[in-house]
């Protein structure tokens, strides 16, 4: 099965195995604006083993996230049609009914909605 990760879980995984490469090289950076990303990035010759093949891992886990949450309407449009249909689409109120009706969606829909990171 597929695995994606969040945010929050990707900063954890590379402040674990990047942490002393980020103080090292990238002390001056600011966590926003994607500055400590390109500073790894530039640094990248220098850091540690387990630093690049953790920062290689979490961009496809992330690329993989954001490719499952555009997919989840199209997955699960029959799902949708099917049991959520009179539900007035906005705020969320399509996915909350999609998640409710978790036991009667199909598979293909389910794993969309966790490999989107919804549930």
């Amino acid at each position: 099965m597929a695995q994606t990760v969040g945010f929050a879980d990707a900063i954890r995984i590379l402040s674990s195995s990047c942490g002393n490469d980020i103080g090292k090289y990238c002390k001056k950076e600011n966590l926003g604006n994607n500055e400590i990303t390109q500073c790894l990035q530039a640094n990248e010759s220098k850091l540690s083993q387990q630093c690049r093949a953790d920062k290689d891992r979490v961009g496809v886990l992330l690329q993989e996230r954001f490719a499952a949450q555009a997919a989840v309407g199209k997955t699960c449009d029959r799902d949708i049609q099917q049991f959520c249909k009179l539900v007035k689409p906005g705020n969320g109120y399509v996915l909350r009914c999609i998640l409710k009706a978790k036991p009667s969606v199909s598979n293909a829909c389910n794993q969309a909605i966790d490999l989107a990171g919804y549930r």
